[in-house]
């Protein structure tokens, strides 16, 4: 009698494609590895850099309460050493070459990179790779990693204006992930072991979680060769038949508060603010109106908020709104630092304007300067490798696809008036929840401002 084994999936196989070609703005391809890791390039042939990063489809709001401030924490960690190098190597290697090399955490991402000249890719490749893989998370390096995170922490916190923003993300998000710091809190890092890290780090840091993007100078089968060489060291690739974590978009956000007040005593010679409402989240088809609505409102010197609060009144130096999007939600706020005596009239004059753009929408030159602002931030922040590179990973990451150059300027230039007043009505006509830094002892002060 003759038995059959079960079918073996088939092994997942190397593929490649081409994203974009040069008409489009740029030669983008991207490769597929057995293992689920991505590697995409950018062509730019007319310089002489590269940008290197490894993006992780993970951050501070993949975080259980426990584990709050871990993804920035390995952050820390990965630049302490590994088998192959001491921490002082890492930097080392870098310097030797004029090279930049950093890391930074979202609530969503994070992203280890390296800027060099493209003659030394390979060592940008090797280093970053070997940090990002085969980190040794020593008990010693998180001992004392622990004290500057903690340092990082009280810096953060002393400074009011960053201050505030984490306070009116706690208030707006409560104790969902989106309402914690990046940091963690001063409880939750005394609190993490060695182990905890360490579990985080191996259960995230998986090849079909990171995707690998390069732009400058570069050829794409180059750098794919680069990177299965410096990973097959480390034994990261050895895993395979692994599906690619898909973009993190949509599903159901945390519920956000409103009409709330919040207050954090400071004996400040500031008062620091923020007021905002719900927004639209980052993949939104509405995003490119928000942007226009934005700089109208207090995207720039000649905003709404800007005019009224600084220019007019000078009641305020610094006076700005902004949108802050999320794969699943996002915030609309207005941000003012002014004297204590003077926070009930900016307080006011925000409320207005908010109003003011809700009932009636924005005019035909506030439009027109909302989308020449964005046009020129688009094409402008992308004369860099850096950003050309940021850019390709957030595709794989956090939207799922990349736009070109001239479709997101399409989709600019498409923007009417009637969409910024509908955008407009919908978003800011919702009741504020306010964050206040300064010397306030009561919240019920300020509770007036938001009726």
């Amino acid at each position: 009698m003759t038995t059959t084994s079960p079918a073996r999936p088939a092994t997942r196989k190397v593929s490649t494609r081409t994203l974009m070609t040069e008409n489009d703005g740029g030669l983008v391809r991207q490769t597929v590895l057995p293992s689920g890791l991505r590697v995409v390039t950018e062509a730019m042939p007319q310089v002489r850099s590269v940008s290197f990063g490894i993006w992780a489809a993970v951050g501070s709001r993949d975080e259980t309460p426990a584990l709050a401030g871990t993804s920035h924490y390995l952050e820390h960690l990965l630049f302490k050493g590994t088998k192959r190098r001491s921490a002082l190597d890492i930097s080392a290697a870098l310097d030797g070459v004029g090279g930049e090399m950093n890391a930074f955490t979202t609530k969503e991402y994070t992203c280890y990179y390296a800027r060099v000249l493209d003659n030394d890719l390979p060592l940008a490749v090797d280093v970053v790779a070997d940090m990002v893989s085969s980190s040794l998370i020593a008990s010693a390096d998180v001992e004392s990693e622990r004290g500057v995170i903690l340092e990082e922490i009280a810096m953060h916190d002393d400074d009011p204006g960053d201050a505030v923003h984490d306070l009116f993300a706690q208030q707006m998000w409560g104790d969902s992930p989106l309402g914690r710091p990046i940091l963690g809190t001063v409880d939750s890092i005394r609190s993490l072991s060695r182990t905890q890290i360490a579990g985080y780090y191996k259960r995230r840091y998986r090849p079909h979680a990171l995707v690998v993007a390069a732009a400058g100078n570069v050829e794409h089968q180059q750098v794919v060769r680069l990177v299965k060489k410096a990973l097959a060291k480390t034994g990261l690739l050895d895993v395979s038949d692994a599906a690619p974590v898909p973009a993190r978009i949509g599903g159901p956000g945390p519920v956000p508060a409103q009409g709330a007040v919040t207050v954090m005593e400071r004996s400040t010679e500031q008062a620091n603010l923020v007021l905002g409402v719900p927004g639209i989240s980052r993949t939104d088809d509405r995003r490119f109106v928000m942007g226009v609505l934005n700089a109208a409102l207090g995207g720039g010197m000649s905003s709404r908020l800007f005019q009224e609060v600084r220019e007019k009144r000078g009641l305020a130096y610094s006076v700005y709104s902004f949108a802050s999007n999320y794969s699943d939600a996002g915030i609309v706020g207005v941000y003012a630092g002014c004297l204590p005596n003077k926070v009930d009239d900016v307080l006011s004059i925000c409320r207005d304007e908010l109003s003011k753009v809700a009932d009636a929408g924005i005019t035909d030159d506030e439009l027109e300067r909302g989308k020449g602002q964005l046009r020129g931030s688009l094409v402008l922040g992308l004369e860099d490798t850096g950003s050309r590179m940021g850019r390709l990973a957030k595709a794989e990451l956090v939207y799922g696809e990349l736009l070109s150059v001239d479709q997101v300027l399409q989709r600019i230039d498409g923007v009417t008036l009637d969409d910024v007043r509908s955008v407009a009505r919908e978003i800011l006509d919702a009741t504020p929840t306010l964050a206040v830094v300064g010397p306030f002892a009561d919240p019920d002060r300020f509770a007036g401002a938001l009726r």
